[in-house]
């Protein structure tokens, strides 16, 4: 679940759209600029971001339609999603920047990668959707019970990051709130997140760093063969002990890894 965002951290409020969307940013540190797409859990300033910031600015998108349905009256599919990054963009006056994008936020990266080549400087992929494979189907998230969660998202179902995943059942504002990141995710997703990602992936000139952990039981690894297959220049990185939020899960590892890509 999202948590405040420590007092180092801006919080700015762009218009987008001609001023019919707005868009939320998380801000903080120093250096090269990276954006952050983040995940189906929402967007929360977690350890990953804070290991970002202590070597580049690094700006936190929130995926529209998050707080606001209005957004997803607006944003009717994924192309329209990718424009509506590429403007804030413009808005945060980033000509060029890194992209490090998890899961939903990684097929989003990539799709504005893929769109914009020449703004997208160097492209880490954590456990990316955007592909489909009929021998390892993706499941229907919006089928999916949350209790299924933790054994999906974690390698360990049992430990600590587990206790977060899920709203209380007994505080209905929480479970709105849930509810509504969620359809921010699966209107551009449902029913499966193959938009036809595969046949534009060519068109990434970025360096790419797909990182996985090996035993992500929502994106399987395997995809990580099928996503470096398509992009001209990648190297894929598998995480030990560490399922579909890799970043948590192995934060040490994943930190080295995307820091020394970055530099």
């Amino acid at each position: 679940m999202p948590i405040a965002a420590p007092a180092h951290v801006t919080e700015r409020l762009l218009p987008l759209a001609g001023g019919k969307l707005q868009g939320r940013v998380l801000v903080a540190g120093k250096g090269d600029p990276v954006l952050f797409l983040h995940g189906t859990g929402g967007l929360s300033w977690d350890p990953f971001l804070e290991a970002l910031a202590a070597e580049h600015t690094v700006y936190a998108a929130e995926h529209p339609g998050a707080r606001d349905e209005d957004a997803l009256r607006q944003l009717r599919g994924i192309w329209d999603l990718v424009l509506y990054y590429d403007e804030l963009l413009d808005v945060l006056d980033l000509e060029t920047t890194a992209v490090v994008g998890h899961s939903f936020g990684g097929m989003v990266g990539a799709e504005l990668a893929a769109n914009s080549p020449r703004r997208v400087r160097k492209l880490a992929l954590l456990a990316p959707l955007g592909l489909w494979r009929d021998d390892t189907p993706i499941l229907d998230l919006a089928a999916t019970p949350a209790t299924r969660l933790p054994e999906l998202l974690l390698a360990d179902p049992t430990g600590p990051l587990a206790i977060g995943l899920s709203p209380p059942a007994d505080d209905p504002l929480a479970l709105f709130e849930a509810a509504m990141r969620m359809a921010s995710i699966l209107h551009f997703i449902w029913p499966i997140p193959d938009k036809g990602l595969k046949r534009r992936l060519h068109r990434v000139r970025a360096e790419t760093l797909l990182v996985w952990g090996r035993e992500d039981r929502l994106v399987p690894p395997v995809y990580a063969e099928s996503f470096a297959a398509l992009l001209p220049k990648s190297d894929t990185v598998l995480i030990d002990g560490a399922g579909h939020l890799v970043q948590l899960e192995a934060i040490e590892a994943v930190r080295e890894r995307v820091l020394a890509f970055l530099r």
